[in-house]
């Protein structure tokens, strides 16, 4: 039934709205995204010295949310399920995705509300409500992003983290969601600055440290490199797939799990980037570009070369991974991927539980109804453990859809709104 759900939700016509719309933006912005990739890595690296630890907070919050097991388990499970040309649809829904991004980051700044009470309105949350004046498709889009955090933000992750535990350590999954539920607790308690003060030591260390060994595997199978790209080029426009009728499973499969990995089009990271106390519209979204970038251009792509330079068996879950992680750690290679997956499912499960609180806020003025919200984001994170990974996989492409539908159409009729910085500053 969620499968079938799901095929309505994702189908051809979101995915030509989710890659029309990037390529429009693009296309508007005149490439943007690459044709000055070195302002935005200048303008990010001006920042940190400017803003300090307050950006650096607010962008290691954006990262956590999409840098999650997306990159990991999310990779072979678009390997397994639309082969290695998956990878290369991934990518195109990246580029595409670092303007869509963009715009949402830059729409959201420039809608941003402050209200009487205190409450920010931002996120897609302010430019579907102030910008095209519509406060059903406001709310809408509110409680779609609750039910996302409650799914792909929270349930998915401790999912994929209790199996990759349980199997390396032989921890009932049980005392697992406990430990989480317990963990998410202490951490969100204290609100976004909190989950800030944890995500910007835990994600680097995980991302680092994960990078690093995947490096390591492909150096190690170097010879295998240009076999692996080549399957990702013919398997992304073989003839093969169109004859045997996967062509279009193909495409789906890496432009879905591209959005799972990067989040770009749902609007997930303006709803974090509206709390940054610099409210440059450009700023913000040049940092989404990067965030978009490492996440799905650096970090996937290594986790594909990985599996497929290292030869292992590719299936759905964290099993190729593990195995590959043993071509350079040996015995210990199960231990330390699982020891990844639960480190990124965690610092992912940390953003996503800002997004939902910003959705929150931006519907309810109780502050009761935030503290509600918190404590059952910490339930479902423990209740997560105990499911099985591909119902919540259903769960999350489903409610990832209906954030989509109502945050690309509001890019598309507000588009006009979205610049880019004067040429001038651009070095022209």
């Amino acid at each position: 039934m969620l499968e079938r759900i799901n095929s309505y939700i994702w189908n051809a016509g979101l995915l030509v709205l989710l890659l029309g719309t990037g390529i429009f933006l693009t296309v508007k912005t005149k490439f943007f995204q690459l044709r000055h990739a070195g302002y935005i890595f200048r303008s990010i690296k001006n920042s940190l010295k400017k803003g300090g630890s307050s950006q650096w907070k607010i962008s290691a919050s954006a990262l956590a949310a999409s840098m999650g097991t997306g990159n990991i388990v999310g990779v072979t499970a678009a390997l397994a399920m639309g082969g290695a040309g998956a990878v290369f649809w991934m990518q195109v829904s990246a580029f595409f995705g670092m303007m869509l991004t963009y715009a949402e980051n830059v729409l959201a700044m420039k809608f941003r509300r402050t209200e009487k009470d205190g409450r920010i309105i931002g996120g897609a949350v302010a430019y579907l409500r102030y910008g095209l004046g519509s406060k059903a498709l406001a709310f809408a889009y509110g409680i779609f992003c609750i039910l996302a955090s409650l799914g792909m933000g929270n349930m998915t992750q401790s999912s994929a983290a209790a199996q990759a535990i349980s199997g390396s350590f032989d921890i009932s999954p049980v005392i697992i969601g406990i430990v989480i539920s317990v963990f998410l607790f202490a951490t969100v308690i204290g609100g976004i600055k909190s989950v800030g003060n944890a995500a910007q030591f835990m994600l680097p260390f995980a991302a680092v440290s994960y990078m690093v060994i995947a490096i390591a595997v492909i150096v190690m199978n170097f010879r295998n490199i240009p076999r692996a790209l080549g399957d990702i080029v013919t398997g992304a426009f073989g003839i093969r797939q169109i004859g045997a009728g996967v062509f279009g499973s193909t495409v789906s499969v890496g432009l879905r799990h591209g959005v799972f990995s990067n989040e770009a089009g749902l609007g997930s990271s303006a709803l974090i980037h509206s709390s940054a106390e610099d409210s440059d519209p450009h700023l913000q979204g040049m940092w989404s570009i990067f965030e978009v970038f490492l996440d799905t251009m650096v970090c996937c792509t290594l986790t594909a070369l990985m599996v497929l330079t290292s030869g292992v068996p590719i299936e759905m879950g964290a099993v190729p991974i593990a195995d590959a992680f043993s071509c350079v750690l040996g015995k210990w290679g199960g231990t330390a991927s699982s020891v990844m997956i639960a480190l990124f499912a965690i610092c992912t499960m940390l953003g996503w539980c800002c997004c939902g609180e910003m959705a929150m806020r931006s519907m309810c003025r109780k502050k009761s109804a935030v503290m509600t919200y918190r404590l059952i984001f910490c339930i479902c994170g423990g209740l997560g453990c105990t499911g099985a990974l591909s119902d919540m996989w259903a769960l999350s492409d489903i409610a990832n859809g209906l954030m989509a539908i109502p945050n690309l159409l509001a890019l598309l009729l507000l588009s006009g709104y979205v610049t880019i910085p004067h040429y001038k500053k651009c070095g022209k």
